[in-house]
């Protein structure tokens, strides 16, 4: 079960704000899901951005949540960039807000963070890397491209079972600025908003 402070931020979350054009392409992801559900397959979902420190870690968090809020089993979820940095620490600030627990596994340049989101799931665990890591899949994986400078930058991803460009605008922008709470937390509630849409038309 998902842990309660962040079953509040789901249940707050405006799912009709989701563009129809925007809708077509989580079809795709819908469809690749749906598809490894029916053939009771397990599923694997990397998400990947340029630096992995923003967007691709929402993406793998919010996702992981949603499989779980809607009891799709058997789906794991990761994150990657094109290079290694480091989670952004606006990115932990803003879903510390929202509900999810932090645990710090391992410190330096690039700390391992085990994310609590549930009462009986295993924890997130959250850090920067590659997206061709040893820590994620090498193979039977949907690689979910979550800015368009990945996009250019990875025109093929050795592996991957689909590649479906899902990119969003960078909370970076925000860093800062006046508007950085609200910019990433707008940011993390958009990728939540199309996470609970995708999982909730899986039929299990």
């Amino acid at each position: 079960m998902v842990l309660k402070k962040i079953t509040e931020t789901i249940q707050g979350i405006a799912v009709n704000s989701i563009p129809e054009g925007r809708k077509a392409r989580l079809q795709i992801l819908i469809e690749y899901i749906q598809d490894k559900v029916t053939m009771r397959e397990l599923i694997n979902l990397n998400f990947i951005c340029t630096h992995n420190s923003r967007r691709s870690h929402l993406a793998q968090i919010w996702a992981q949540t949603m499989a779980c809020y809607f009891n799709i089993d058997q789906l794991f979820c990761f994150s990657g960039g094109t290079e290694a940095t480091a989670l952004y620490p606006s990115i932990k600030d803003t879903l510390e807000r929202q509900g999810f627990e932090f645990e710090i596994s391992s410190a330096g340049k690039n700390p391992h963070h085990h994310l609590l989101f549930s009462d009986d799931a295993p924890a997130i665990v959250a850090f920067s890397k590659k997206y061709d890591a040893p820590f994620n899949p090498s193979s039977n994986f949907a690689a979910i491209i979550t800015c368009s400078h990945a996009d250019e930058n990875c025109p093929m991803i050795v592996g991957a079972e689909k590649r479906i460009l899902m990119s969003y605008e960078d909370p970076k922008k925000y860093d800062n600025s006046s508007q950085e709470i609200e910019g990433y937390a707008a940011c993390s509630i958009q990728i939540a908003c199309e996470m609970y849409h995708v999982f909730s038309a899986i039929n299990k």
